[in-house]
């Protein structure tokens, strides 16, 4: 989809000389946390680290691959995934932590978003004819990838916030009785511009805190077993992309 006319764009993302042209399959890790790790598997598997705003890039140079991070935020992700895109990239997958709002999630479960509820500002300046779809034969091939691997997971629609400070429980108990499964930060707008850019794109979310409407707010971010779980994720993820 292109621009024309008054809606001409005032910069476009192109790949600019000396840039990597990027190929294959590629994790855009949102997390800080997953994204130093992924640095690490990079770095042993031999890839060349690339330039990519204040985040990090990482490329396959023997056959196609790359990895970047991380990307809190649906900005901050647009930012780098338009930047991906005009490197070449393609097709995406998305890691990400969220919250839990189904009451048989559990931290460590992983969910695989299919729609989602924005309540961020960026993808409102990307139109679409239709809400975005995640990629049906790329979402498949990661359900049976993580079956293999004994690690729970389930499709479902989401809420994206830009504020996660603003979130009450009249919102969590409003969305899960509307039937979102979880909350988290970046997949609206990264599903609406890999759209818009014609590019697939699916993401992985991994529940790290529950929302319940009767005890408090429940964060696993630095819980042992919940940092196992995203190590085991990410490699799994890693060599998934690594088989093209």
């Amino acid at each position: 989809m292109g621009d024309g006319g008054d809606d001409k764009v005032v910069i476009a993302p192109r790949r600019l000389p000396g840039e990597p042209a990027l190929a294959g399959p590629g994790l855009l890790l949102v997390n800080p946390a997953e994204a130093g790790a992924g640095i690490c598997l990079a770095q042993t598997a031999g890839w060349r680290r690339q330039r990519l705003f204040h985040s990090n890039l990482w490329q396959n140079q023997a056959g196609g691959g790359w990895l970047a991070g991380p990307a809190v935020g649906a900005p901050m992700a647009v930012l780098c995934l338009e930047k991906l895109i005009a490197l070449g990239a393609g097709p995406v997958i998305v890691l990400g932590w969220a919250g839990a709002l189904a009451a048989d999630l559990a931290v460590g479960d992983i969910v695989l978003p299919t729609s989602a509820l924005s309540e961020e500002g960026t993808s409102r300046h990307y139109p679409l004819a239709e809400p975005p779809l995640p990629a049906e034969g790329l979402l498949t091939s990661l359900e049976q990838a993580l079956a293999e691997a004994a690690l729970p997971v389930r499709r479902g629609a989401v809420w994206t916030t830009d504020a996660p400070y603003r979130e009450t429980m009249a919102k969590v108990e409003e969305y899960r009785r509307a039937g979102l499964c979880a909350v988290e930060m970046e997949y609206a707008a990264l599903a609406t511009v890999a759209a818009f850019r014609g590019v697939e794109l699916v993401e992985l979310l991994l529940i790290s805190d529950l929302a319940r409407p009767d005890s408090p707010w429940q964060p696993a971010f630095n819980h042992k077993e919940f940092r196992r779980r995203s190590r085991a994720v990410l490699e799994l993820l890693f060599h998934f992309i690594g088989r093209g």
